[in-house]
């Protein structure tokens, strides 16, 4: 009797295929798109819409009947306004700078979903996403990057539970993204050429303020720029538009670049300081999730990246509480960030990480 896979259809070329591919595989194949989020214009619809959104729904729609399997829109906007919608402006108003596409995967892409799943007789779910699962010798289940490291997701990835990878399929992992590109036009799928989503889907403008003033009536409060000894420098519009690292859009000019260094929402300051005061070796990280071990025990040398893009560099971490981690870098690392992911690799699989905060 054929396995009976739930995969998550986004709309997207990626997760199409992946359905078709798990078809050949002779799974019974089950499209699921998540309803996650409220209200679409007719500008994002015509834009696509973000992953989860109302034209999401139709190209899933048109791909699944025409691979012939059964397709289902499943209502999720309670788990993904708490897990979120609310964790992301309730960082932004701490002065950190979320990643919302990890909680969503975590709390929403696959604890809701893959509830929900198992509670109609499925044995997996399955996505879009490139990664590899791989379990090793000693049982445990971890994430393999891409074929294609461009494409790479398991950053995004990095906190999946054990349970969560033991009934996970990511079939495109193996495949770059051309090759996914040329299956779907080769068998016919319309969505071939659909170009990859990559705005945050609830906030396709990017005017995060905006969108935390206008839906949770937050408004913003103006503050002072400081220097690293508590100079003011001038006035700021708010926490809310600022993270570390930046330096346009400040709107003074200071005769010299100037980066926004540290943020303290306490007091509403926002410290400035030069590009060489942005580099630093330790991280601190917490809300742990370890992969390829149930923990970490002593020092041990990894492989640690503070944000999706970044490349990655050599780092020796050591757990020095409960749910702590400090990783000391070999290399000082630029704009390391609170409220980012510090995911760390060993011999290209993910080790562990947890979320980033200033020490």
């Amino acid at each position: 009797m054929a396995k009976k896979v739930v995969v998550g259809m986004s709309g997207g070329v990626d997760s199409s295929v992946a359905a078709w591919l798990l078809l050949q595989q002779g799974y019974e194949v089950i499209g699921v798109t998540m309803q996650i989020w409220q209200e679409e214009t007719q500008e994002t619809l015509e834009e696509n819409g973000g992953c989860c959104g109302l034209s999401a729904v139709e190209d899933a729609r048109r791909v699944a009947a025409q691979l012939g399997i059964p397709y289902y829109v499943m209502n999720f906007r309670k788990e993904f306004q708490a897990a979120v919608m609310d964790y992301f402006v309730r960082e932004y108003c701490h002065g950190r700078t979320p990643n919302p596409c990890i909680a969503c995967n975590r709390y929403v892409k696959w604890e809701a979903l893959l509830q929900r799943s198992l509670e109609i007789g499925a044995d997996y779910i399955a996505t879009g996403h490139y990664a590899q699962i791989q379990k090793l010798p000693t049982g445990r289940y971890t994430l393999a990057a891409a074929v294609t490291a461009a494409k790479d997701q398991t950053y995004a990835l990095y906190s999946l539970t054990q349970h969560q990878l033991a009934h996970t399929l990511m079939p495109v992992g193996s495949y770059s993204k051309e090759e996914i590109r040329e299956i779907a036009g080769r068998i016919g799928l319309r969505v071939a050429g659909k170009p990859d989503s990559q705005e945050i889907c609830f906030v396709p403008d990017k005017d995060y303020a905006g969108f935390i003033k206008r839906e949770y009536g937050i408004e913003e409060e103006p503050g002072n720029f400081v220097s690293q000894d508590g100079c003011v420098l001038g006035q700021h519009k708010g926490i809310l538009h600022y993270t570390i690292g930046q330096r346009k859009g400040l709107g003074v000019a200071f005769g010299k670049p100037m980066f926004v260094a540290e943020i303290r929402p306490e007091n509403r300051e926002i410290v400035l300081a030069e590009d060489v005061d942005l580099y630093t070796r330790t991280v601190y990280a917490s809300h742990l999730n370890f992969m390829s071990a149930e923990q970490l025990t002593g020092k041990k040398q990894l492989i640690g990246k503070i944000r999706y893009n970044h490349r990655g560099a050599p780092c020796v971490a050591e757990q020095i509480e409960e749910d702590v981690i400090r990783c000391e870098f070999l290399e000082p690392q630029r704009a390391v960030t609170p409220g980012q992911a510090l995911v760390l690799y060993e011999d290209g699989h993910v080790w562990g990480g947890g979320t980033i905060f200033a020490e």
